[in-house]
């Protein structure tokens, strides 16, 4: 396993992170002894950072993370955590009310309710679960948050940014408020590498990029008759409900013919490609078992795509928002 700086905190953390929000249930049944196996055989392998939130279940990401944690007896494993807004924007709102959505005693229930989820004294890192233009100017989250810091409830802060805008935290990583953003970047969602990423080396603000696999459709599997097989109201089938399968099967195929025999895997080709970006300080796929944690961390041998096919992909950027 490689491990990377986490900004400016003094951390090192694995490049591969397990993201949490699959083992919350919200993509289909889940059995919680194999959530825990799976996560103590990532820590084995290296993991040391895991990306959850109270909206993963209700809380049940959490807990299920804690009940890990408590397993554990290695070395340290970093864990993010997320508190939502008390009203979500709308997605179409390029200008949404911020101040007030994390007020303070909604922010202060969210802590407290990580901390006992999660069974630890302090949050290493938690993050507002959206963020808005102009949040950098309305700060009574940070007030807060940098109160919760004082008396040992957190470590560091970080944001999540709204799908498909990742040029809202430019501003942000440009005034260096937060330890981290999380955005979502993989090869059909490559903003990020525009402004975001350039703005978050200049500050050593941590980039974690979720999604690498595009919630599923870069691993390369998938087929006409997918849709049809997964459970109706998953997370899954909700976002590519419509026209969306559809679409993104033929982008996919797109992708496949550029990248031809190059890997073995579209999967290996789309973790290489968010690996291949420095400013990355972790990815978080979701993993359910032991085999696909060895399958992602078989990545992290420090090869990374050539510059020349990083410009040929450029072209399979594709600008969208399945997410709501």
């Amino acid at each position: 396993m490689k491990y990377r700086g986490f900004g400016r905190t003094g951390w090192m953390v694995s490049e591969i992170g397990f993201g949490g929000w699959q083992i919350g249930g919200a993509w289909g049944p889940v059995d919680d002894d194999v959530s825990v196996y799976t996560l103590l055989h990532a820590f084995e392998r290296g993991i040391n950072f895991v990306d959850t939130a109270q909206l993963y279940g209700a809380g049940h990401s959490e807990k299920i993370i804690g009940r890990a944690l408590r397993e554990w007896s290695g070395d340290k494993i970093y864990v993010a955590t997320k508190a939502q807004p008390t009203v979500w924007p709308n997605a179409s709102d390029n200008t949404p009310a911020f101040r007030g959505r994390f007020p303070d005693w909604h922010l202060r229930e969210n802590v407290e309710n990580s901390l006992r989820h999660l069974g630890v004294e302090r949050l290493d890192l938690f993050q507002l679960h959206t963020w808005a233009p102009n949040g950098h100017l309305e700060l009574d989250w940070l007030e807060t948050l940098n109160d919760l810091r004082r008396e040992g409830k957190i470590d560091q802060i970080g944001v999540s940014l709204r799908d498909n805008r990742p040029d809202e935290g430019v501003e942000l990583a440009h005034l260096g408020l937060v330890s981290s953003q999380q955005v979502i970047f993989n090869l059909f969602e490559q903003q990020p590498r525009d402004a975001l990423f350039g703005a978050a080396k200049a500050s050593d603000t941590a980039i974690i990029a979720r999604v690498p696999l595009d919630s599923g459709s870069l691993v390369g599997h998938w087929t006409k008759d997918s849709y049809a097989t997964w459970e109706t109201g998953s997370q899954q089938h909700e976002m590519f409900r419509g026209d969306r399968f559809a679409q993104t099967l033929m982008r996919l195929d797109a992708l496949k013919g550029e990248l031809g025999d190059a890997f073995p895997t579209l999967a290996e080709a789309a973790m290489r490609y968010v690996l291949s970006h420095d400013a990355v300080s972790v990815l978080i796929p979701g993993m359910k078992t032991p085999q696909e944690v060895d399958m992602n961390i078989a990545y992290s041998d420090g090869n990374h795509l050539p510059e020349a096919l990083l410009e040929r992909l450029e072209k399979h950027a594709w600008a969208r928002n399945f997410y709501t």
